[in-house]
């Protein structure tokens, strides 16, 4: 068993609901796929959801690129797809400003992003006012259970988010128990000996590609979760280039699940 166990014995102790209820998903669906979706028209995006929606256990959207976006159009039918097929919605919005300037761009605007994101993401970079602003944000907009993951390492080349800027992004998310449930970073975060059991959700997962020409970097299923990932993100590898994204998602929820079983001892 590895040490931090099982996603259905993290679900039963875990302080955030958000959390929890994401790794019930995942060991109900056998699944630890999160399906990046960089698209940019409502029905090519609903589309594409519908049909990798039963091999995933969370989408990650950037709802500022869809072209023709409308809150009715793309967000409730967007959420009507998550029930359907029981994943959580992530926006990844990388929020990077001040807390009162997030909390507005949170709660606010066309996207109003707290009213139906179960999940979104921030940079380090200004300090822990970024998490407080964004968690009363949730809080003075919906009844329903919000996380953040903290940005702690990215997968593009040249990247600089590395060394203290990691330890100190760290030091952060140690703030809010509750409301920060983990990290998009390449490796295990450590925490575990002062209670924290964060989720490591990792992009720049390929079985095919090794990169592409403006700097992302892949590396494969098993050597990030082997590393500490809980979460693969995975984008042009289920829909890029003319594949078939029904049979890649059963690829990668496969790949996935396999070396989740295999770091817990079970394979």
């Amino acid at each position: 068993m590895s040490v931090a166990g099982s996603y259905a014995e993290r679900a039963s102790t875990h302080a955030s609901p958000v959390a929890a209820k994401l790794f019930r998903i995942m060991e109900q669906k056998k699944t630890n796929l999160c399906a990046s979706l960089d698209i940019t028209t409502t029905a090519e995006l609903l589309a594409v959801l519908d049909k990798v929606g039963p091999y995933i256990c969370l989408v990650k959207t950037h709802i500022d690129i869809v072209s023709d976006f409308t809150y009715e159009g793309t967000v409730v039918a967007l959420k009507a797809l998550a029930q359907k097929h029981n994943f959580l919605v992530f926006e990844d919005r990388k929020f990077a400003d001040i807390g009162n300037t997030v909390k507005n761009q949170y709660k606010s605007g066309v996207f109003r992003i707290a009213s139906w994101a179960d999940i979104t993401n921030a940079h380090g970079v200004t300090g822990a006012g970024i998490v407080s602003g964004l968690k009363q944000a949730a809080e003075e907009t919906t009844d329903e259970p919000r996380g953040l993951l903290m940005l702690a390492e990215l997968s593009s080349k040249g990247s600089l988010a590395y060394g203290e800027y990691t330890a100190k992004t760290v030091e952060i998310a140690k703030t809010d128990r509750d409301f920060v449930i983990g990290f998009i970073a390449q490796r295990d975060m450590g925490g575990r000996d002062e209670g924290f059991d964060w989720i490591i959700m990792t992009p720049g997962v390929g079985l095919d590609d090794k990169g592409d020409a403006l700097g992302q970097q892949y590396r494969t299923v098993d050597e990030v979760v082997s590393t500490g990932s809980d979460i693969i993100i995975v984008g042009r590898g289920l829909y890029g280039q003319g594949r078939d994204p029904v049979e890649q998602a059963q690829r990668y929820q496969q790949a996935g699940w396999n070396a989740y079983l295999k770091k817990i001892g079970q394979q």
